[in-house]
Formats: structure tokens, sequence, C-alpha cells
């Protein structure tokens, strides 16, 4: 028999091997089958068309479509990946009914964007198959599943055939029913006239389209289709020619005769002579050595650099926490925040911003820039003894009201102007204000970012690094409320520039704010700590913060040197002499959950973003947040795992 079967990989819709291929003759499976030549050259014949496959190019052929392939060069190795059509039937109705087509005509055409995206996610799939790290079944489902949309949205059959198919959806379902239609029906009389009435087109507008697509008649290509199948039944039955040439539906064996000579260069009869053998000299002129899928790895491995698993320590990083445990240090949640131009906060949008992070963060101090400037309406009268603190007053009792101690910028503030605040606050609060003025920043060990403007501060890269600096290296790093755009920045979108706040110019959370957030949850007492941890303890509980310990030294955050690619960590934490039950909130921060950068990337990097997306992006982007409660137990577990520059929040609240 020609006809293989594919045993897939257990509870998977896939099989991976890794061959040296001299010579497969022709044969045809029940599946999707795709060649990506690792090394040297192979000759594939697919029906009617035959290519030669060099080194990095990719093949693919369809379910049940015949072929064969010889090697070019016999020190070859090819990638053989099956697929099983059944799977993505079960997401797009359409899917058995959907060949794909890649272009080996021109070595130049393999070198598109959409080639080197299909070899990344081959490349997947083989590691995970290799790997079989955790949860790698549902890693490979879902990378298969993407790379099957990748195929149907890059390479239909249809885009190959028709000019600008591709960008016309509507002229492309009607011929891709036409060839639906072909394909079921080819066996049958079929006329262009009934397809033209079903479709609404004149015959003769239709017969000039269908030449003008495929390059061939209705005729012709519709006995394309049937010499085609004709060959399976050559192959693999001992049927007369004239019985064939009926089934697939011609007229007369000689009209039969005729086109398959056409497209064979040989009549039927002499192409079974030619190929059809016994089943045993079948098996013995199949020359093919199956390699260990191992041995693909080197040559894959540029396109799975920046693949979050790869090179994945598959083993389960294990802590053993003793609550009962002596307290080895203080922890210092962070104090200060930046509120850069004060005068933003006239405005009642910026007010609610600031409310909003000192009841989820809770600064102490906030630094208070230019509270002085014209921008404030401090006006001066005659002989410099009026001035206006309307505005002054206003911001001033808000700040205080939210429980911050202003510290404020006096530089280059004429001394006249800073008596009469001390004089007039001094009065209004009852207190020496002028600590605010004076007070020595030092004592409170800030660290400031050497930039101003950094992609870095848009995204995730930002969590470990926040987090590190304050647990392990006591670098307390200050960040503004939010981007505050000036002449000087060079704009290509109105959200993401690399400002170094923790809010957008345009009111959404950064991943930096929800770092800071995570800390302020932690306890005052640390009685643990170590390579991406931190337990604290507190009057209400236990809190446990996890985050990846990767590529958060400040030459990497500046790209002065490449830091090594972040990773997965699966950690599982024993939690001995627990006194309780335990009422526990996880906080599960990561690019899919927090990271409005990431979601911005995800809608294509718009230069400007709709006021739908921006209300979801405001609303619902955050934390993964889940509860569950924990009985006292001799060793209680947890299990989680950190995503790459992501961060984990355990807090356990006693019961």
């Amino acid at each position: 028999m020609r006809r293989e079967y594919i045993d897939y990989l257990k509870d998977l819709p896939i099989n991976i091997r890794l061959g040296n291929i001299i010579e497969y003759p022709i044969h045809w499976k029940d599946s999707i089958e795709i060649l990506f030549v690792l090394k040297g050259a192979i000759k594939v014949g697919i029906e009617t068309e035959t290519n030669i496959l060099r080194e990095r190019e990719i093949e693919i052929i369809n379910s049940n479509e015949a072929y064969w392939v010889k090697s070019v060069e016999q020190d070859n190795l090819v990638l053989i990946i099956n697929i099983d059509p059944n799977f993505f039937e079960r997401y797009y109705d359409d899917a058995k009914e959907t060949f794909f087509y890649t272009d080996s005509s021109n070595k130049a055409e393999q070198e598109d964007e959409k080639y080197q995206l299909l070899r990344r996610y081959l490349s997947i799939l083989l590691f995970e198959v290799v790997s079989k790290i955790d949860d790698y079944e549902d890693s490979i489902e879902e990378n298969l599943l993407e790379m099957m949309y990748h195929l149907l949205n890059s390479f239909h059959y249809l885009f190959y055939e028709g000019e600008n198919l591709e960008e016309d959806e509507e002229q492309l379902e009607r011929y891709h029913r036409i060839v639906k239609y072909l394909s079921n029906n080819y066996m049958n009389k079929v006329s262009l006239q009934d397809i033209a009435e079903k479709e609404f087109l004149s015959s003769q507008y239709l017969s000039y389209k269908i030449k003008d697509t495929f390059g061939l008649g209705f005729n012709e290509y519709l006995n394309q289709i049937r010499v085609e199948e004709s060959t399976k039944l050559l192959l693999d039955t001992d049927r007369s020619i004239s019985d064939i040439s009926d089934e697939v539906g011609f007229s007369h064996v000689r009209y039969y005769n005729k086109h398959f000579k056409l497209n064979y260069n040989m009549t039927p009869l002499q192409y079974r002579k030619k190929h059809k053998v016994s089943q045993r000299q079948l098996e013995n002129m199949k020359k093919i050595t199956y390699f260990d899928l191992e041995e693909a790895l080197p040559y894959l491995k540029s396109y799975l650099e920046d693949y979050e698993r790869y090179n994945y320590d598959n083993r389960i990083i294990k802590l053993d926490i003793d609550l009962d445990g002596e307290v080895i240090d203080e922890f210092q949640r962070p104090d200060l925040i930046d509120l850069g131009d004060i005068s933003l906060l006239l405005e009642e949008e910026n007010r609610r911003i600031l409310e909003e992070i000192q009841v989820e963060v809770g600064f102490k101090y906030c630094l208070i820039n230019r509270l002085f400037s014209d921008d404030m309406d401090i006006y001066r009268g005659k002989n410099k003894r009026f001035i206006n603190w309307t505005r002054v007053e206003n911001i001033l009792d808000f700040i205080l009201g939210l429980k911050l101690t202003p510290i404020i910028d006096t530089r280059f503030v004429e001394g006249h102007i800073l008596e009469d605040f001390i004089s007039n606050f001094s009065y209004i609060y009852d207190r020496d204000v002028s600590t605010w003025l004076n007070m020595e920043l030092k004592e409170l060990n800030p660290y400031f970012l050497p930039y101003d403007i950094n992609p870095i501060y848009d995204s995730m890269d930002m969590v470990p690094y926040i987090i590190h600096s304050y647990t392990h290296l006591d670098n307390r790093i200050v960040l503004n409320m939010m981007d505050e755009i000036s002449k000087d920045i060079e704009l290509n979108n109105d959200t993401f520039f690399g400002g170094n706040g923790i809010y957008t110019n345009n009111y959404l959370k950064k991943p930096s704010y929800y770092a800071f957030m995570l800390l302020s949850l932690l306890g005052e007492e640390i009685i643990s700590k170590g390579d991406g941890y931190i337990v604290t303890k507190s009057e209400v509980g236990y809190q446990i913060l996890l985050y990846n310990p990767i590529h958060i030294e400040e030459k990497g955050i500046y790209g002065d040197r490449e830091e090594e690619k972040p990773k997965e960590r699966k950690i599982s934490i024993n939690l001995y002499n627990m006194k309780d039950d335990f009422q526990i909130t996880k906080y599960d921060l990561n690019k899919n959950y927090g990271s409005s950068h990431d979601k911005w990337s995800y809608l294509g990097s718009p230069e400007r973003i709709d006021n739908w997306h921006w209300e979801l992006l405001k609303k619902y982007v955050h934390p993964d947040i889940t509860y569950y409660y924990g009985k006292k137990s001799i060793v209680f577990n947890v299990l989680t795992t950190v995503k790459p520059n992501g961060a984990v929040l355990f807090l356990l609240n006693h019961v």
C-alpha cells in the first residue's frame, strides 16, 4: 500500500522525526507533512510538480497528496513533521478543505519573514518534544495552533494561485469554494455553468477569472485534479485503466490517456509499469535512516534563542520556609515618589491617579518640583511683598490629606519667596514647614535612575529590577508619578516613549507600578531571603515574594552588555510550623497580567490607542489575583511558576 498512516505522539496531534533521506518512493499520508531541510539538499516531487529543497528550505505536503523524495546530496538531514488534520478542524471548520503551499522555486522567497516565523514554530515544536519540560503537551498544542493559523494566513494555496487574493477576502472565499467543490466532485459530471450560477456570475466571466487565477482553463484544471487523483488508484489497486478513467470522472479512457500524458509525460499504463511494485519491493526501495531528535537542536538554536522555555532547567526549585524562624532583618517598603511638575496636580485626573497610588502603594514622602513656578500663579506685588499662595495651598492640602510629607525643591528660588512661604504655611499648618525645604534626601537613601528616557522603563524588565533593588541591594529606586513629555522627546506613538513614570502620560499603569505595589504589601520583618525570593511577616500574617533573578543588573537594564535570557522558574515552597489556618491571596504579575506595554504590543504597537482599547487597557490590565484557603498542616506546600521577568506574591493572612 502506498497510503501511509501516522502514529502520532501519545495524546498529541503531532509526530516529528529526523532523517537522512536517500530515496522515498511515491506515497501519500493521512496527515499534513512538513519537510524542513537542516543540512544538504533533497528533490521532492508532489503530484505533477518537482522542486529541489536546500538547507533551511521548507516544503508542505497536504494530506493525501502523492509525493516522492530523493537525495540531491546524500549527506542530508531533514526534519519531518506530521500534523493530524483533525487537530486544526477543532478550531477552524474548513481546515480539511484548506491546502497550504510553499514556494521552493526561488531561494530568496523563503527568506521572507513569514518563512522565518514558520521555522521558529517548527523549532519550538521540536524543542518541546525533545525536552518534555513542565506542561510541554500544553505548550505543543498552543504553538501548533498558532502555527496552523500562521499557515492559514500566510501560506494559503490560493495566495500563490491568484495575485493579490490575500487582500480580497471575498474573492479568496469564492475561489476556495470553487476548488473545494471541484475537489469533492471531480468524479462527477461538473459543469462550469452550474458553478457560475452558484456564484451568481456569468459562465464567460467565471471562465476568464479561473484562467486568470489558476493559469489553467476550467476543464484543464478539473482534468488535472482527476489525473492527480488517479495516480493513487494506479499504484494502490489492480483496477483496469478503463475503470480508473471512469472512477475519476473522464467520459472516455481516450481523454484520460491524453490528459494524463499532458501532466506526467507518459500514459497511465506506462506510469503503472514504472512505479507499481509489490509491498516487499516498496519497502526495500525506502532508503531513509532516522536519528535521535536531539541531533536537530544545534541546527535550530538561532530560532530558539528568544524562546522563553529554551534551555529551561527542568528542575523544581525547592524552598523550605520556617514560619517560626528568627527575624533576620527589617524590610523597609518603598516610601518616596517623585511627583514631577507639581502643576500637574491642578488637574482632577492627575489627583485621582495619586489617590490611587496612595491606596495601593502608600508612599510616605513625595518630591515636589516647580512649586514656585509661574504655573502655580505666584504673583509678585509691589516691593515684592505680596505673593499669591492660593494654588500652592490647594495642592499642599491635597498632598497632606493623602498622608504624604512633601520634600520641596528650592533650587533657583528667591530667598524672600521662601521666607514668605515658611511664614505663611507654618501659621496655616501650625508646624515648622521649613523642614519640607531643607530635608536631607540622603537620609531616605534614594536611588535615581541615570537616564530620564529609556525604552526599558515601559517594559516588564523593570519588575525584577525594582524588586531585587529593594529586597537585596538596598537601592531604593525613586520613579516619577507619571511620564512627562517635553519638546525634546521624539515620539513615535502617544503612549510609550520610555519615560521614568509608573504611569504613562495618558494614565495607564506600567509594570513598575505593580512592582512597587507588591513591595508595599510585604511585612516589616524578614524571616528568609535568597536568590529570587524574600519572606516577611507582619501582624496579619506572612508574605512570600518570588521573582526571576535574571536580567536585574543595571548594566543589563541599560543595554551595556547582553544579559542571559530570562526563563520560567517552577518553585515548590514547603512551609513549616503553621500555627493557624491561612486565607491565601496570590498575585501573579507577568507579561499577560499586568503589562500594558505587552498588551499594546499585541495590538500591533499602534501610534494611537483608540478609546475602546484604551479603556480595556486601563481597566483590565492588572496582576492575576486568586484566593484559596490553607489548612494548618505539618508541612504546607505552595507550588507556583514565575514567568520570565515576572513576580508572584503570596499573602498568608491568619484566619
